[in-house]
């Protein structure tokens, strides 16, 4: 199989790349080692509504991801945050207080960041796109790269981009092997994300926001140490989503993890909230293709994102990194993927001149 440009990895960055090239008429394979496209964007749909198990939001002064969704014809949201909030202290003691809502001035997406994956999605041509498609093996075949997927299929391009996190690629074999300054810093760049998990509890009705309640609410108590409204923008069904603080190792039990959420519900936000139609859990800590042992502790900011020095050029400059940890300005943000992915298909460019 022979394309001009492979991309591996099929989330935000991989697949608006993709429909970059796929515009302007160029000779490219994207494959993705899920069954579906997406990555670290998750959304579920629950009767008439769509819920987000991984990002949620963009903010203003994010200009990549508002001219996408608008050129797409998406419609956003602010994310709601009006009414009182909740505190829980360590004891598990609960107050109500007209607290500051941490995520006012967000954007959420109608029809979730799933809405967003569809609609790219539509503009990349079904032949130049695989899924359940793992590339264990990149060689350095010039003038080009070879590369190896999981069931023996090659692959040869003029070129590769790595569009996923550092440390997946690290788990690739490359020959020859990357210099060890290289695989040292793609190994140090945390994976954005990869040791959280989310919950998400959905509802008939809004509760919380009949009460008074805005649906954000802080815990020192836990397992979920920071909840938000995640109904959709009009009619329902209607959900509150949260953060759990729990470290990865502590959270295997998901039996157990759920009955601590569900009681933590309760003395949130009182007798209503024992009984969500359904109660979502993701722990991107335990999916084999966001997180390494290396991301056990989830990062609580984010550092050390953009790319080093050393991991440019690589291989010529025919290998090209483009998640979102790369991003030298929005770095493990939405954000970030886009621009992870603008920076990609300038080295193209610069590359095929």
């Amino acid at each position: 199989m022979l394309t001009d440009t492979l991309i591996i990895g099929g989330g935000l960055s991989g697949l608006a790349l993709a429909a970059k090239l796929a515009a302007q008429g160029r000779d490219f394979l994207l494959v993705e080692a899920r069954d579906r496209l997406g990555g670290r964007i998750l959304t579920v749909r629950e009767g008439a509504a769509h819920f987000d198990l991984g990002p949620t939001w963009f903010w203003p002064g994010q200009p990549r991801i508002a001219a996408l969704t608008e050129r797409l014809g998406l419609s956003r949201f602010d994310q709601f945050c009006q009414g009182d909030v909740i505190f829980e202290n360590e004891q598990g003691r609960v107050h109500r207080g007209r607290g500051y809502a941490s995520m006012q001035g967000a954007w959420r997406l109608e029809g979730g960041l799933g809405a967003l994956i569809a609609a790219l999605e539509n503009e990349v041509p079904a032949q130049r796109r695989r899924v359940s498609t793992t590339i264990r093996m990149l060689t350095r075949a010039a003038p080009g790269i070879i590369a190896t997927s999981e069931d023996g299929v090659s692959i040869q391009a003029r070129r590769v981009v790595l569009a996923l996190p550092p440390r997946m690629a690290v788990r690739m074999s490359f020959t020859p092997t990357l210099p060890i300054a290289a695989l040292t810093e793609l190994e140090g760049i945390a994976t954005w994300m990869a040791g959280h998990a989310k919950a998400v509890a959905v509802y008939d009705r809004p509760f919380w926001l009949e009460a008074g309640l805005s649906g954000d609410a802080m815990s020192r108590h836990g397992p979920v140490v920071e909840i938000h409204d995640a109904s959709p923008a009009s009619g329902g069904p209607y959900a509150l989503f949260g953060f759990i603080g729990v470290p990865p190792r502590a959270r295997s039990d998901q039996q157990a993890l759920r009955r601590q959420i569900q009681a933590q519900l309760i003395r949130l936000f009182g007798p209503e909230a024992a009984t969500p139609n359904i109660l979502c859990l993701k722990d991107w800590a335990y999916d084999r293709l966001t997180a390494t042992e290396l991301d056990a502790q989830a990062p609580h900011v984010n550092s050390r994102y953009g790319l080093p020095r050393v991991l440019n050029g690589l291989w010529d400059g025919d290998l090209i990194l483009a998640g979102t940890e790369v991003a030298p300005k929005f770095g493990g943000y939405l954000e970030g993927a886009l621009e992870a992915s603008e920076l990609a298909l300038a080295n193209l460019g610069h590359i095929e001149s």
